[in-house]
């Protein structure tokens, strides 16, 4: 069998990947994103194969590659409407509360005035402000306080305009960790708990969160798998704190880095991705 992946930069995962597909003797080309050429009148190459994975980083460029391979009748993961959803926070949280899986209390704005009212009304003059589309915790902050939200959001409000839609969440009481479970398809593989460090209130690796391994009970397992589901079929991390209403999805991210959870729960998720890619192509 020939598959493809998509990428824009080659980490650990791309090159795990890529490795499995070897050792289970699957043709696995390798795309680079900047390097294709999305002519409109043309024909999708048979390099593409039966299947393609997609695994940009930048959700923009991912978004816009899998459209036009999608356009093109080639069969893509994550497809393009879950890329979309999964890729934007508050595309998320609507899908997530629409479903009836249980998230953070969130509130939108897309003026200073609202936010700063939603900030002291709903929220009490403490909370999270997100970017609604960026990963790895960055541009992530935690407002204490009537004067941080006020010189936060004023800042935002004059960034780019996707930074002025002001995305808040509550500041979940919980223990100094979340966790990330990774499920492929309708099953979860496996899952982490993300320690933050005595530096910082957020979890991600990326900015120093140590990990651990997470036994998975039922009902994290149920959870993860209807929060998978309302986003769409395909491959993705699910984010879930301890609350004190009980366990919350806050995020469900889309091409998503397993190199921690791999090592430290000694999952295969590379030979599961690659699994899952050819039950999709049959």
């Amino acid at each position: 069998m020939i598959m493809s992946m998509v990428y824009d930069k080659i980490r650990w995962e791309e090159k795990s990947i890529l490795k499995a597909a070897q050792d289970k003797g699957i043709e696995m080309n390798m795309i680079n994103v900047n390097e294709m050429d999305m002519d409109f009148e043309k024909p999708v190459s048979e390099s593409y194969g039966k299947i393609t994975l997609q695994r940009c980083i930048s959700y923009y460029k991912g978004m816009h590659s899998t459209a036009f391979l999608e356009k093109k009748r080639q069969k893509v993961v994550n497809s393009l409407q879950t890329t979309i959803t999964a890729g934007n926070k508050m595309l998320t949280s609507l899908a997530l509360i629409s479903g009836g899986v249980p998230t953070p209390y969130t509130s939108v704005a897309t003026s200073y005035e609202m936010a700063m009212k939603q900030f002291t009304e709903k929220f009490h003059k403490r909370a999270v402000i997100k970017p609604v589309t960026g990963s790895w915790g960055r541009m992530i902050a935690l407002m204490n306080d009537k004067e941080a939200a006020m010189a936060v959001l004023e800042d935002r409000e004059y960034m780019y305009p996707l930074y002025s839609i002001f995305y808040l969440q509550e500041y979940v009481k919980r223990p100094p960790r979340d966790i990330r479970v990774f499920t492929v398809g309708d099953r979860v593989i496996g899952g982490i708990y993300r320690y933050q460090t005595d530096k910082d209130w957020r979890t991600n690796s990326a900015i120093g969160g140590k990990a651990e391994k997470c036994e998975i009970n039922s009902e994290i397992e149920k959870l993860s798998i209807s929060a998978a589901k309302i986003i769409g079929k395909g491959i993705y991390g699910v984010d879930i704190m301890e609350s004190e209403r009980g366990y919350l999805v806050h995020e469900v991210n889309s091409t998503t880095e397993f190199k921690t959870t791999s090592q430290t729960a000694q999952l295969d998720v590379p030979g599961e991705i690659i699994d899952y890619l050819v039950d999709e192509a049959s």
